[in-house]
């Protein structure tokens, strides 16, 4: 399995994501976009291996799974960090035919918002098959390659990619994939969540995603 992190300015969160990657043995791609704050070099330090991209986390997925070459991807944020028992479901799941899977939404954030939040995000998932990449994405590199892989786009690219999965319907796997809440703090969780509502909305309404990202 490779792991493929994009990466901007990730100093601060970076270091506690790869840190929960060594439950597995697992090669980790970290794709950077020239970050000024010193992230290449930590992630180097840290035994990732690190290419360098355009900025724009399409561009940079792309280009983390185009320098991979294992036969399973790991697509995981750099604010992200997986649960202890991650690497056990992934192998369970990797044990079967080629497929795409998900871990569980979760925020470092004790409060009462966040866990309506969560609990939203589970029923999005279970209801429409639509996870976001900050839940991490574990897919085999021919059904990847198949769909055509990540496009390079300034914002949805998660989604888009999803939604060409969404006949698969990809597996959600219990484990949490943790992330980091400070979004949600800096514009408030109703504020942020509506937002993401209105970006999304737009996007299936067939708005340009270069036009969404100047109000991301």
């Amino acid at each position: 399995m490779n792991v493929i992190i994009p990466s901007w300015n990730a100093a601060t969160t970076l270091p506690a994501t790869l840190a929960t990657l060594a439950e597995a043995p697992c090669r980790i791609i970290v794709a950077d976009a020239a970050s000024p704050d010193g992230t290449a070099d930590i992630a180097m330090r840290l035994g990732a291996e690190v290419v360098q991209a355009p900025r724009g986390r399409g561009a940079q997925l792309a280009a983390g799974a185009a320098a991979s070459t294992a036969e399973w991807l790991l697509f995981l944020h750099a604010d992200t960090r997986l649960e202890p028992g991650w690497s056990q479901a992934a192998q369970a799941f990797m044990a079967g035919p080629p497929g795409a899977a998900h871990f569980t939404f979760a925020l470092d954030d004790p409060s009462p918002p966040a866990r309506r939040l969560e609990r939203a995000v589970a029923w999005r998932c279970r209801n429409f098959s639509l996870p976001y990449g900050d839940q991490g994405l574990l897919i085999h590199r021919g059904l990847y390659q198949a769909m055509g892989g990540f496009r390079p786009m300034p914002l949805m690219e998660d989604v888009d990619l999803i939604r060409r999965l969404r006949p698969l319907r990809p597996v959600a796997l219990a484990p949490r994939a943790i992330t980091s809440a400070n979004k949600w703090h800096k514009h408030g969780f109703m504020l942020r969540s509506a937002k993401n509502l209105s970006i999304l909305s737009l996007y299936f309404a067939g708005v340009p995603p270069r036009w969404l990202a100047r109000i991301y």
